[in-house]
């Protein structure tokens, strides 16, 4: 796992975007597993603004959901495809036909769980998955206790991520008890996971997920797992972090034809 420091959120979300049209340069097709929520927005402006400078090419790429939420229509301003949609898809200038993810008002929310999973698989994989952290440690909604070998598949969240997601409702009462998410195991099949944590409420989660034990009760470490795994954190979500000077240090002396 290679550790990132960066001074503030815009400079990971720059450093990230850059990666990624790194990427998209050599297979400009790429298949982009995206997240939700607020940390991964300066990735996605940054990426936006290379879009319209043209200094990006992103419209042979291909984006997948992470996880969805179970009964919100497709079209309701809070599901996780309206929000990838207006997030990602649109201000790279590409179309829904370019988009992919589960169905999360499946009458057979398990069917659709598994045919997400098979599509990801045809689609030939996840070329680089984006993963936020919640502050219990979860990826995806993968709560803590989570296998570590799951597939996609239903999940009850806990009460402090139905908490932390109010704010993009008008009350905690609107916010779906389900969801349904890429599993552990769904995840660490991508060819790149980067992982991007800021602010000091994420800095024990960090600590957790790259110096503790791999263990199901922080889902987040089995990154620890993964062959290619970049956690970009800003100097606040690094605070907790033993090795930080290890990680500024090894990063600085990093040879620039490596990429992120």
């Amino acid at each position: 796992m290679e550790v990132v420091i960066v001074p503030d959120a815009k400079a990971g979300g720059a450093l990230i975007a850059k990666a990624i049209a790194a990427l998209l340069s050599r297979k400009p097709d790429a298949l982009l597993g995206v997240a939700t929520g607020s940390t991964p927005l300066p990735i996605y402006d940054a990426l936006a603004d290379m879009v319209r400078t043209g200094s990006l090419d992103a419209s042979r790429a291909r984006i997948c959901q992470l996880d969805e939420y179970v009964g919100l229509p497709a079209d309701h301003p809070e599901s996780y495809r309206s929000t990838v949609l207006r997030q990602v898809v649109e201000p790279l200038g590409l179309t829904e036909s370019s988009f992919m993810g589960p169905d999360g008002t499946a009458e057979d929310v398990q069917g659709a769980c598994d045919a997400y999973d098979r599509a990801l698989s045809e689609a030939g994989g996840v070329d680089l998955q984006l993963l936020g952290i919640g502050t219990d440690g979860h990826i995806g909604f993968n709560e803590p206790c989570s296998s570590l070998a799951s597939r996609t598949r239903i999940k009850t969240l806990t009460e402090q991520t139905r908490q932390d997601n109010a704010r993009f409702f008008d009350s905690i009462d609107e916010v779906p008890h389900h969801v349904i998410t890429q599993g552990i195991g769904t995840i660490l099949e991508a060819r790149h996971l980067v992982l991007l944590a800021t602010g000091a409420g994420k800095a024990e989660a960090v600590a957790q997920t790259v110096e503790g034990p791999v263990s199901a009760v922080v889902p987040a470490s089995a990154l620890q797992l993964h062959r290619h795994a970049t956690v970009v954190v800003d100097e606040a979500a690094a605070s907790r972090l033993r090795l930080a000077d290890y990680f500024r240090a090894t990063y600085a002396a990093k040879p620039t034809w490596q990429g992120l």
